[in-house]
């Protein structure tokens, strides 16, 4: 009997984690009121109640003891959140890189830019596609771009390390498909000379970035005339004249891909249909907010697998503690727990109380945790590789409500865990055994 009992335990431990592990906050704000009625208005909710009470007035006896749960699980948030703040954070920055009514097409099958390649005739085809809105002049809204790297001095290296930057040749037309692009400092290039405008993320991670100072690329001399901000993955690129910078490559005329505006969101449809149906091209269009959320995708997935997994291993920990602690807490009120059940309390209560203890200490724990790792990491500058690119990536840790919200199943979830076993002890325990163990 005590074999099943404790393996129904566990099956209900794996239930109930696996249901709390989908449940969206509205659910279980629904779920807070459905308790706290039932305290309210059920008589063994009010000896829930009664019991809780009392275990929670003798807190302040306990606080050693108390304080291991909430620190433990407090950890455990605030690592937990501050990694998964890094993938918010980098794909939060690729999709601010997109949107609906501009287009991306690059070569048919090709995942990324730097694996596409479109020849000049490839170009003038994509212009002629229908869709793309117009300039005043008439003339289509295209940016045939190439996209080259570059090995850059790394920012406060002492041993004068190098890390590489993405390099983007474009037109004009490219400050028009991407409006939030905003010279901030200094000017544009201009179009025929070897100028180059660097951003935001660029200054920030690499010696040298500032207007009027002169890198090599392709072992010819650059000059620095403006540094941009845009707010998403462009900041982390150079940008400068298509044209030179093939010839700078030796790319001759063909281009990566071509980033079009389109005269609306829908009209996405009837030009990737129009391009697809071209025998004279091997193309595929995508919106630039598809192709960005795509791109962040597998970084976004490992960055949470790790953070999911360090977590979990610290969750191990706390859970230990949690349990260690309320068997502790469980032993020293076992006359206490036998009296109440030899007065007509019933075992249900008795477990409610013992949860509801835990689970306040584990909130407490949570929100400690969460508030720790969005006062120190929102905002938190960082990069990586990015991916589908030759450069890194600027960007944010964002630690969002989401996330905290994560971070605080986390810790009910330990609470739970660490809970229930001392619980269902302390409600099974036979009231003359209790009595003279204590």
């Amino acid at each position: 009997m005590k074999f099943l009992k404790n393996l129904g335990l566990v099956l209900l431990t794996l239930l109930v984690l696996g249901a709390w592990v989908m449940l969206p906050w509205q659910g279980a704000v629904a779920a807070v009121v459905v308790f706290v009625a039932w305290m309210f208005l059920f008589r063994s909710g009010m000896q829930a109640r009664s019991v809780a009470s009392v275990g929670l007035s003798t807190l302040t006896q306990r606080l050693g003891s108390s304080a291991v749960i909430v620190v433990g699980i407090a950890g455990v948030v605030g690592v937990l959140v501050a990694l998964l703040a890094m993938a918010e954070g980098y794909a939060q920055t690729l999709r601010n890189s997109g949107s609906l009514d501009t287009a991306i097409v690059m070569r048919g099958a090709s995942a990324n830019e730097v694996s596409s390649s479109l020849s000049r005739e490839d170009v003038v085809q994509i212009e002629q596609a229908p869709g793309i809105a117009r300039d005043a002049e008439g003339k289509p809204i295209v940016s045939a771009e190439l996209v080259a790297a570059a090995n850059l001095p790394v920012k406060g290296s002492k041993t004068h390390d190098e890390g590489s930057a993405q390099v983007r040749g474009v037109g004009d037309a490219a400050f028009t498909v991407r409006p939030n692009v905003k010279i901030i400092q200094g000017r544009r290039f201009q179009p025929g000379l070897r100028e180059i405008v660097v951003g935001k993320g660029v200054v920030r991670q690499f010696e040298g970035m500032t207007v009027g100072a002169t890198l090599k690329l392709g072992n010819q001399p650059w000059t620095v005339v403006g540094v941009f901000a845009s707010g998403d993955a462009m900041e982390s690129e150079l940008w400068a004249d298509a044209n030179v910078l093939a010839d700078t490559y030796r790319r001759g005329s063909g281009r990566n891909s071509a980033t079009v505006k389109l005269e609306n969101p829908a009209a996405i449809q009837a030009f990737s249909e129009s391009l697809e149906a071209n025998p004279q091209l091997k193309v595929k269009a995508s919106t630039t907010l598809a192709f960005f959320a795509k791109q962040s995708e597998r970084m976004t997935q490992v960055l949470r697998i790790i953070g999911i997994t360090v977590g979990a291993i610290m969750a191990v920990g706390a859970v230990f503690g949690a349990l260690n602690t309320m068997f502790a807490a469980v032993a020293a009120r076992a006359r206490e727990i036998a009296t109440l059940r030899a007065i007509g309390f019933r075992g249900l209560p008795v477990v409610v109380a013992v949860m509801l203890e835990t689970t306040l200490l584990a909130l407490a724990g949570g929100l400690i945790g969460g508030f720790i790792a969005w006062l120190l990491f929102n905002g938190f500058e960082a990069s990586t590789m990015s991916a589908g690119s030759v450069g890194k990536l600027s960007f944010n840790l964002a630690v969002s409500p989401g996330l905290l919200w994560e971070g605080v199943k986390w810790a009910l979830a330990i609470g739970f865990v660490g809970g229930l076993f001392p619980a269902a002890r302390a409600a099974s325990l036979p009231v003359t055994t209790a009595l003279r163990e204590a």
